[in-house]
């Protein structure tokens, strides 16, 4: 059976004018993610990314530590297949509607670093209408739009794959979501119920036998908690 490693990047400038770069403790998190890959001594057939400048970073910042142990890498493919959702147009598109029965939901959103369990409750709200599918809007990716994408990408990857492929997926947690609601066949509610607890850098395992995909480990972050240093265990 052929491995496709789900690795969420590292993590983001969460609050800051770009969201989509990684702040020091993120790159921190792909070196250390990048040296444990090389202990295990796993050589990849395939590395590909989605579009985000923070999932290439990852890639580019794990993969160099695989390489200076001497291990080969391949070159990093780059499929917009992975990208993330469009968060920020989610919040644009839906907000209006949610602002009645939460009228100080923009300043909490406008000021989300210092309002972060206040953030992630109003944006939990907002993917829980999104993923309905009854607030879908003009020019915003619907959740099975994006689920769909999301499938065409793991399918281009069988239709390459060799059965003994390794594969690095260096994405994003809702892509991994879409990816555990289509293999698993749970509810997408019970699929972002699980995205919130996913780690930044994060491995998860799927194995496959032709175009057969079953789960085999979900969000291990051994690499982490072996380096004894809590601020490397991030959520967003």
């Amino acid at each position: 059976m052929g491995s496709i490693y789900l690795i969420r990047h590292g993590q983001a400038s969460f609050g800051a004018d770009n969201y989509d770069v990684l702040s020091p403790v993120g790159i921190r998190q792909s070196e250390v993610l990048g040296m444990h890959l090389a202990q295990l001594g796993l050589r990849f057939d395939r590395c590909l990314a989605g579009e985000l400048r923070r999932q290439q970073d990852t890639a580019q910042h794990a993969l160099a530590q695989v390489q200076a142990a001497g291990i080969e890498v391949p070159r990093l493919e780059i499929d917009s297949a992975f990208d993330e959702f469009d968060a920020d147009a989610v919040i644009r598109a839906l907000l209006p509607a949610l602002l009645p029965e939460e009228p100080e939901a923009l300043h909490i959103l406008r000021n989300a670093k210092e309002n972060r369990a206040e953030f992630q409750r109003l944006f939990s709200l907002l993917v829980a209408r999104w993923v309905s599918g009854n607030h879908d809007t003009d020019g915003l990716e619907s959740w099975l739009g994006f689920v769909g994408r999301v499938q065409a990408g793991l399918q281009r990857i069988l239709e390459q794959a060799e059965p003994s492929h390794n594969i690095a997926v260096f994405t994003s947690g809702g892509t991994i979501t879409a990816l555990l609601h289509l293999i698993t066949q749970m509810t997408a509610t019970q699929a972002f119920e699980l995205n919130w607890q996913i780690i930044n850098t994060s491995l998860n395992q799927l194995k496959f036998r032709g175009r057969e995909v079953a789960l085999a480990s979900f969000n291990s972050q051994t690499h982490l908690q072996l380096m004894k240093a809590p601020e490397l265990i991030t959520y967003r």
